[in-house]
C-alpha cells in the first residue's frame, strides 16, 4: 500500500532536483494518513491543502492556498451529516433541541478534542510564530484543519467515505451524557408543542407580585386559549413564565392536560 502511495507522493510533490523542508516533512508524515483514513486517497494534492495553514505560506511561498476554502465546505460537510444523524437519534426532539446538540458536536473544542486523537497534529503545516504559545490558537488551528480534511475526503471520495470519517472520528467519541443537552428552553418547547397541534399561542399572566422590590417573587400563569395549562414562581417574570411552562410540559407529557 506504502509503496504505490510513495510513487503518487513523488510525482505529485517531490522536485526531482531539489526537495525542499516542506516537501521532505509534508511527504514523511503524510505516509501515515492513508493508513488513518481507513480507505485509498486519489487526490493526494487535495489533503495537501487540507494540512496547510495559512501561516505556512510564509515559510514555503510555492505554495499558493491554504486550507480555508476546504475549511469553509468542510464546515458545511460536518453539519450536514451531523444533523442527519441527530433526526434518526433524536426523533421526538424540536429543531431547538438538535440545534443544541450539533453546535456542541461541530464546536472548537470537541473538534480539537477529535483530531488530538488522531494524531493530526503530526501531519498540519504551519508556522510556529503564529501561535506566540498560544494553546488557543493552536486547539483552533487542529479544529479548522479537521474541518478542511472533511472537505478533501469528500471532493476526493465522495459523502460515503466523509460520513465513514465523520461517524468515526467525531460522532462516536461525543458523549451525549451530558447534563447541558437537556432543553431546559420550556418556554420554546410549549410553544412549538403549540404550532404542531395548531393551538392557540401560549400567554403568560402574572396574577400575583411579593415581597420589596429587591427581592420580589412573581407568580405566572400560562392560557392556551381559555385554559390555565401552569403555573409558575420565580424572582423575575421570565424565570417565573419558564417554570409555568415546565409544568405544563411535564402536564402535557402525562396526557392530564390537551
Amino acid at each position: 500500500m506504502f509503496g504505490n502511495l510513495k510513487g503518487r507522493f513523488l510525482f505529485f510533490f517531490i522536485k526531482r532536483r531539489n526537495k525542499n523542508f516542506l516537501d521532505k516533512k509534508f511527504y514523511e508524515n503524510f505516509l501515515k494518513l492513508e493508513s488513518l483514513l481507513g480507505f485509498k486517497i486519489h487526490n493526494p494534492n487535495l489533503y495537501l491543502k487540507a494540512f496547510t495553514h495559512r501561516s505556512y505560506l510564509e515559510i514555503n511561498p510555492n505554495l499558493d492556498k491554504s486550507n480555508e476554502r476546504l475549511e469553509f465546505f468542510g464546515d458545511s460537510v460536518l453539519s450536514m451529516v451531523v444533523a442527519q444523524y441527530l433526526l434518526k437519534k433524536f426523533p421526538d426532539e424540536g429543531e431547538g433541541f438538535l440545534t443544541k446538540v450539533r453546535s456542541a458536536i461541530v464546536n472548537r473544542y470537541h473538534l480539537y478534542n477529535a483530531a488530538n486523537e488522531i494524531n493530526l497534529q503530526d501531519l498540519i503545516l504551519f508556522n510556529e510564530k503564529y501561535l506566540r504559545g498560544s494553546q488557543d490558537g493552536f486547539q483552533t488551528i487542529m479544529a479548522d484543519t479537521m474541518e478542511a480534511l472533511i472537505g478533501a475526503i469528500y471532493l476526493d471520495r465522495g459523502i460515503k467515505k466523509a460520513e465513514y470519517f465523520i461517524h468515526k472520528n467525531i460522532i462516536k467519541s461525543f458523549s451525549f451524557e451530558e447534563e447541558f443537552l437537556v432543553d431546559t428552553n420550556y418556554k420554546g418547547q410549549l410553544l412549538e408543542y403549540c404550532h404542531s397541534k395548531k393551538l392557540p399561542l401560549p400567554l403568560y399572566k402574572v396574577i400575583s407580585e411579593e415581597g420589596p422590590s429587591h427581592s420580589k417573587k412573581f407568580t405566572v400563569q400560562v392560557l392556551i386559549g381559555n385554559d390555565v395549562v401552569g403555573e409558575g414562581k420565580g424572582k423575575n417574570k421570565k424565570l417565573a413564565e419558564q417554570e409555568a411552562s415546565k409544568n405544563a410540559m411535564q402536564m402535557i407529557k402525562r396526557g392530564t392536560i390537551i
